[in-house]
């Protein structure tokens, strides 16, 4: 019970003070979408690249922990767009949507913030390495897959340029790319840039969870709930079960194990409705699953705490 007063509860107020902000009219949602801009554009990629560009690459990016995130990231887009398909006879192109809302972890709003509040800054080095790859690796699967499911043995055309302008103009992308060049320099920080990239990315994290409840207000919880379950399944018990599982086999060291596990069983994010969006496939289904996953992760968080 500790656990979730301390490091879960505050996180989720933060989220609840937006969505009661919006409903009752005291903060207008235009005003919601310019601070989650704000926020996914400009303040989250000044934390990645301040991130980034001080980690310690070769203690950082342990193949065995991008391999059991990523792993079981996979195999749950795979089951989402199965049991979309076969349980639920969707379309190919409404089950990819979907298989993407299981693929697609709340990696930064949620798994930065309950890592750091649970285990401390020092294992966020960990986090900031699945979070280098999260956009690119989901967008180019689930993108490439839409593309190919959409040509149908024709030409696939401009699916690489879709792919391509998808992910390089991704906002936490561009932090993160400059983050790598940066490290890899070996260039020093002047002191003034630091300090203001550190007052920007201070406002990140609380500015985008309370963006992110007054977001949640706009989804209503609709469309096929036996669908929604589904996905609340696979991202909040499955694949937290499996980068669990693939870590254990791959002797993760504890600081790299816990927040790759706690990054795994985070609710879909924004991210899974935006995608369903931009193909106009899913979409009720996508956004009830974002509101209601991430309601769900309250207490699913809670009992992954209590098992790590």
């Amino acid at each position: 019970m500790q656990a979730l007063l301390d490091v879960i509860l505050p996180v989720f107020l933060v989220i609840g003070f937006g969505y009661v902000a919006v409903w009752q009219n005291l903060f207008p949602l235009a005003g919601v979408d310019a601070v989650m801009r704000f926020a996914q554009s400009i303040a989250i990629p000044c934390l990645l690249f301040l991130a980034i560009s001080q980690i310690d690459m070769r203690a950082s990016f342990d193949p065995g922990l991008l391999l059991s995130f990523y792993g079981a990231a996979t195999i749950c887009f795979i089951s989402g767009v199965l049991g979309a398909k076969l349980l639920f006879k969707r379309g190919i192109e409404d089950a990819i949507a979907i298989g993407f809302c299981c693929l697609f972890s709340n990696s930064v709003l949620l798994g930065l913030q309950i890592t750091e509040r649970a285990y401390g800054p020092e294992v966020l080095s960990a986090n900031f390495a699945i979070i280098a790859f999260h956009a690119p690796f989901c967008y180019l699967l689930g993108i490439s897959t839409m593309e190919i499911a959409r040509a149908r043995g024709s030409a696939l055309g401009g699916a690489g340029r879709k792919v391509l302008r998808a992910v390089t103009h991704n906002g936490l992308f561009i932090g993160i790319s400059l983050g790598f060049v940066w490290n890899v320099a070996g260039l020093p920080l002047p002191t003034a840039l630091h300090d203001g990239l550190t007052m920007i990315s201070r406002a990140a994290l609380p500015a985008a969870l309370f963006a992110l409840g007054g977001v949640l207000y706009q989804y209503r919880p609709e469309g096929d709930f036996r669908t929604i379950a589904m996905i609340c399944a696979i991202g909040l018990i499955l694949h937290p079960s499996l980068t669990y599982l693939f870590g254990t086999a791959s002797a993760l060291p504890q600081d790299s194990f816990r927040p790759a596990v706690i990054t795994a069983a985070m609710a879909p994010g924004v991210n899974a409705y935006l995608f369903a969006n931009m193909y106009g496939r899913a979409r009720r289904v996508a956004a009830s699953s974002v509101l209601v996953a991430t309601a769900l992760s309250l207490l699913t968080t809670w009992v992954w705490l209590h098992i790590l």
